[in-house]
């Protein structure tokens, strides 16, 4: 058990260290992309590259436990350190969610209301055909969640039809998953909007973020793959947020109708972007971003 904490002993230093590196920005010296090598990634022009923020969801370990008090003379310090370490132990994600993000289907742009702007037909034989691609994949869904908004909601009742996994079903609306605009785009965009736009938006879909994006519960046996139809502003904001790629760059990404975007949260508080955007299940006439 002793060796246990040793074990953990080094991985909180290391974790704390990406926390810590995290604040640093990382120098980098005037010089010319000759001077670039797979060894020397930052040797790039007016280029900084922070270190992975281990610590994004608020999840690492050492992070939710109380760190032990100065060891008393008539304490035994193996002793000590065993309970940190069962402790931490309690605390550590062990599985990994895979997260699904599904763009609704193209939808009639012209509706003065939520209520009308619902799907086109060919938005909905775009979230049938995606359904197909899900039941093909052999995959065995874990939970169902969507926007509140109309095109979301045909979309997810329209999948979950052609998904058919019994079992599964739409386990909530969340109005936090409605579409919006995340932040002032970088490079920004001709079309001008006052900052309440922004302000009331943006801090609903990071919140939306922080209430999905986060590592296993230590409780969690298997690993989950869940699926979650909403808009292609939030899911941007989401991959940019998941990344640690600067938020801003949300705009810069163009996602079809009905695409696939996947995120797996690994117990590491790694995260990998498996797919962007997957539309391969869509014919080329099906295919659609407005």
């Amino acid at each position: 058990m002793h060796r246990t904490f040793w074990k953990y002993g080094r991985w909180i230093g290391y974790a704390a260290g990406a926390v810590t590196a995290t604040s640093m920005t990382v120098v980098v010296s005037q010089c010319s992309t000759s001077n670039w090598s797979p060894t020397n990634p930052s040797a790039v022009p007016d280029a900084g590259f922070p270190k992975w923020d281990f610590n994004w969801d608020k999840r690492e370990p050492y992070s939710l436990v109380k760190p032990p008090k100065k060891t008393k003379r008539d304490v035994d310090p193996a002793e000590e350190e065993n309970k940190v370490a069962e402790q931490l132990e309690k605390k550590k994600s062990k599985v990994i969610r895979h997260i699904i993000l599904i763009r609704h289907g193209q939808y009639n742009l012209k509706g003065s209301c939520d209520d009308e702007r619902s799907l086109s037909q060919l938005g909905i034989e775009q979230a049938e055909l995606t359904g197909n691609r899900l039941k093909n994949s052999g995959v065995t869904f874990t939970s169902l969640l969507t926007s509140n908004m109309c095109r979301a909601i045909q979309t997810s009742e329209i999948v979950l039809k052609h998904l058919g996994q019994k079992g599964l079903e739409i386990l909530a609306k969340d109005p936090m998953l409605r579409e919006g605009a995340p932040c002032l785009p970088e490079p920004p965009v001709s079309s001008w909007h006052p900052d309440l736009h922004y302000f009331e938006d943006g801090a609903r879909i990071e919140a939306a973020f922080r209430k999905y994006f986060h590592r296993a519960h230590p409780d969690q046996k298997e690993d989950s793959y869940e699926l979650i139809v909403c808009h292609a502003n939030v899911i941007r904001y989401f991959v940019c947020r998941a990344m640690q790629f600067p938020p801003e760059a949300w705009l810069r990404i163009s996602l079809n109708h009905t695409s696939l975007t996947m995120l797996s949260i690994l117990p590491s508080g790694r995260v990998i972007l498996r797919s962007l955007g997957d539309s391969g299940h869509l014919p080329a006439d099906k295919m659609t971003t407005s």
